[in-house]
């Protein structure tokens, strides 16, 4: 296996669309990097100009201690799996797994070992007489994963191979690839659109947006400390709530003042940085699980609390999602506005509506004993210490 090192690597195509920009990026020899974002935002184009599909514009791109710009793709020792599988339609399974070295002329008894080996670690033993189009999506995505991995590259690259599945099967596969990954310490770039996967799947995880690379970082620092607006709506299912508030101060110390509503901002909550936006309009983020019913959350003054109008209701069995509205100035950004754009037209629509009536939707994950209903009037309460909060011209973090 190998490291992969991008260093200032561009993308310009002949339209002058400029699909990565500047991109620096490390990958660990045997890590697991996923790069996820939006449709359109440069993450295929990486993983294809890392294979050779692709020239690059400007930058190196070096595996192992090698650039490899050059390198016609054959040479550059990687291997690549697709959404669509690619597999010989007309080949068994241990064919399709074993072409590559039939192409490289190693000698078939060496090649069956190698098959039979492969097809134990990935669970197919008992399927390599089969054609592909006898086989379910998730055992053609484990055969197209076995032609990869006998090939034993430097580099195994991955674009969005779950896509085709159903829910549940993405699940199972999810893990299945995370545990071979870790069993070979094989390098592995992974490319999908889908934040869910990366959280779970990847060592570290790689948010790229409009061709840029926002963050970079293992998943839990990416969801607790996120660099900006984008990631911070972008990385968390259900998202990140998101209101205006104006910093000042009380009697005893900084507080937020959330439209009618303050909320207390304790001393051992207050970064430096917030000193500086006394007065100031800053774009202040609440995970869904840090909002809380009050009436089931203990720990005192340390805890504010937000009035609020409750919309909807689910019931997911572990827990009540409560959907509740406040009196509020939402943030409207262009980040914010793009991450909408990419989870449905509705989304976007719902949004601008909100700015309009200056309504802010406030999504909390509720214990599901509580009783709650759709027209209640709650009182929520939010730990200050877990507060996210940005500057709603440069959408960066506060530190």
């Amino acid at each position: 296996m190998a490291a992969v090192t991008l260093t200032k690597v561009e993308k310009v195509y002949a339209d002058n669309t400029h699909a990565v920009r500047s991109l620096d990026l490390e990958i660990a020899d045997g890590e697991f990097v996923v790069l996820v974002g939006p449709s359109g935002c440069g993450k295929t184009t990486v993983l294809r100009m890392i294979a050779g599909l692709e020239e690059i514009s400007s930058g190196t791109i070096a595996i192992g201690d090698r650039p490899v710009n050059e390198l016609e793709p054959r040479k550059r020792d990687v291997a690549m799996v697709f959404q669509n599988y690619a597999l010989y339609p007309n080949m068994t399974v241990a064919d399709n797994i074993g072409f590559g070295l039939k192409m490289r002329g190693t000698h078939k008894a060496e090649i069956r070992t190698r098959v039979a080996e492969i097809a134990r670690i990935l669970g197919i033993s008992d399927l390599l007489e089969r054609k592909p189009g006898q086989l379910s999506g998730g055992q053609r995505q484990r055969v197209a994963m076995g032609r990869a991995i006998i090939r034993d590259p430097s580099v195994f690259l991955m674009d969005e191979p779950l896509s085709n599945l159903d829910a549940k099967l993405r699940v199972q596969m999810r893990s299945e690839i995370a545990r071979i990954q870790r069993d070979l310490f094989a390098t592995t770039i992974y490319v999908t659109h889908d934040q869910v996967e990366a959280m779970t799947m990847g060592s570290r995880v790689a948010v790229m947006r409009k061709g840029e690379l926002q963050q970079v970082a293992p998943p839990r620092e990416i969801y607790e400390q996120p660099t900006n607006l984008f990631v911070a709506t972008f990385i968390g299912s259900p998202s990140m709530n998101l209101v205006q508030g104006i910093l000042g101060r009380d009697d005893a110390g900084l507080a937020c003042r959330i439209g009618d509503q303050e909320l207390p901002l304790p001393a051992e909550s207050v970064s430096r940085g917030l000193e500086a936006y006394i007065g100031r309009p800053v774009a202040v983020g609440i995970r869904p699980e840090h909002v809380r019913e009050s009436a089931s959350q203990n720990g005192g003054d340390r805890y504010g609390r937000l009035r609020a109008a409750v919309t909807a209701t689910e019931i997911l069995g572990s827990e009540l999602l409560v959907h509740a509205e406040i009196e509020a100035e939402p943030v409207v950004t262009d980040e914010v506005l793009e991450v909408a754009a990419d989870v449905d037209v509705t989304a976007l629509s719902d949004l601008q509506e909100e700015a309009r009536k200056r309504r802010v939707p406030l999504l909390g994950r509720f214990d599901p004993a509580a009783r709650v209903e759709s027209g209640d009037t709650v009182e929520l309460t939010v730990d200050p210490a877990r507060l996210h909060f940005f500057d709603l011209e440069t959408e960066a973090a506060i530190a």
